[in-house]
């Protein structure tokens, strides 16, 4: 049943992609706050992921490589396939629902619907606490000094406590938004020049190892439907993910047209990813050491990462539900958060929630977004021709001021 879910979502989505492409390619799509697309693209890179970017690989590599207990991944090198779960097509979930809350939402206002807002703000906390759980359960591979390697101990519970203290004081003033953002990049980069540096990685050899991608694009359509459960895991954690990231980073698009947005949202961060897991496929092919600060340095990047996501996340929700710090006062709304986030992050982590079950919640409020338009809005959304018109009259104010 799952599988028919996701399968249904995913083919919906690239349907609906091409459409908006198709209909409303030249749409000019302004946001509530719009920048320019560099701390666009930083905002989407570093709230869309989180830090299964900087922990999964290595652990996965191994995996996608041995075909023999697993035949499925024999089509492709597993840096291709580490490279299909997370680049490219992929971020045309996040570019549809960013055209739609930047262009269709202001008009039809179905988020606005009592039972969809609660359902998306549900969506919304399971899915945060899903990126601390990850974080969490995840720990003990690259602190290995603090336990046995495998199993999540009393430390590392403090630790992810400490990492969603940290994000929730941080969604208490928007101040702290662009600076998470923009250091979030400049950290990753950093670290991808120092793994390089470390092992002595030059760029020839990492673009040796990098041509591997283009198994990739060479099998795209494998990668469309769900190859096995693990793949199907990936697609719903994506699915989760969609309608609050297109949600959030809608609001800073900075009069991008729509054919733009898509190009933009499809290359520009599919290059740092491929660059960053093409390193991480070196170090596995050369069994390279990563003990001690290699991994210390990741778990520093994977952390900012998460308390990134994690901030972004709770500005949204909270917003949405009204329960803002002006309300309830910063140290409740803190305290509110994380007690929140931390119950929620240790039910994922004995299985008691499933990203599943949030990404199937996702893919119908899809489906009844599309009914509602059909059927309440066909006239108003066919007629679309720009962003609304106090956005465009906003911009061209913003640039008559540059």
């Amino acid at each position: 049943m799952l599988t028919i879910i996701i399968s249904v979502g995913v083919l919906l989505v690239l349907f609906l992609a091409a459409f908006c492409l198709w209909k409303w390619g030249n749409v000019r799509c302004i946001g509530e706050t719009p920048v320019p697309l560099f701390t666009l693209i930083s905002i989407l890179f570093t709230s869309g992921l989180d830090v299964g970017l900087i922990m999964l690989p290595l652990t996965e590599f191994p995996i996608y490589a041995d075909t023999g207990a697993n035949p499925e991944y024999a089509f492709a090198n597993p840096l291709a396939i580490e490279f299909g779960f997370w680049g490219f097509l992929i971020w045309s979930f996040y570019f549809l629902t960013s055209f739609y809350f930047c262009v269709i939402e202001p008009r039809v206002r179905f988020f606005e619907i009592p039972l969809v807002r609660i359902l998306n703000n549900v969506v919304i906390m399971g899915t945060c606490a899903f990126t601390a759980s990850l974080f969490l359960a995840n720990l003990p591979s690259y602190i290995p000094e603090m336990g046995d390697g495998k199993n999540v101990i009393g430390p590392f519970y403090v630790i992810t406590l400490l990492v969603i203290l940290a994000s929730a004081v941080t969604a208490t003033d928007i101040k702290y938004l662009r600076l998470l953002s923009l250091a979030s990049v400049w950290m990753f980069l950093a670290l991808i020049v120092g793994l390089a540096v470390h092992a002595d990685i030059g760029p020839t050899t990492l673009g040796r190892t990098l041509s591997g991608v283009n198994e990739y694009f060479t099998h795209l359509d494998r990668f469309v439907l769900p190859m096995n459960d693990y793949h199907e895991f990936y697609l719903f954690w994506w699915f989760a993910w969609s309608i609050m990231i297109g949600q959030f980073t809608s609001r800073f698009v900075g009069g991008l047209r729509t054919w733009q947005l898509l190009l933009a949202l499809l290359t520009i961060p599919s290059i740092p990813i491929a660059v960053w897991f093409a390193l991480l496929y070196h170090y596995h092919l050369h069994a390279i050491d990563t003990s001690g600060l290699v991994n210390l340095s990741m778990i520093v990047v994977g952390s900012v990462f998460v308390i990134n996501s994690l901030d972004s996340l709770i500005r949204l929700y909270t917003d949405n539900l009204g329960l803002t710090v002006s309300r309830l006062g910063r140290w409740r709304h803190i305290t509110m958060n994380v007690a929140l986030l931390f119950a929620l992050a240790v039910m994922f982590q004995t299985q008691w929630l499933r990203i599943q079950w949030i990404g199937s919640v996702v893919v119908g409020i899809y489906l009844a977004c599309i009914g509602y338009l059909l059927y309440a809005h066909r006239e108003r959304v066919a007629a679309i021709n720009s962003s609304p018109d106090d956005r465009v009259l906003d911009f061209e104010r913003i640039k008559a001021t540059h």
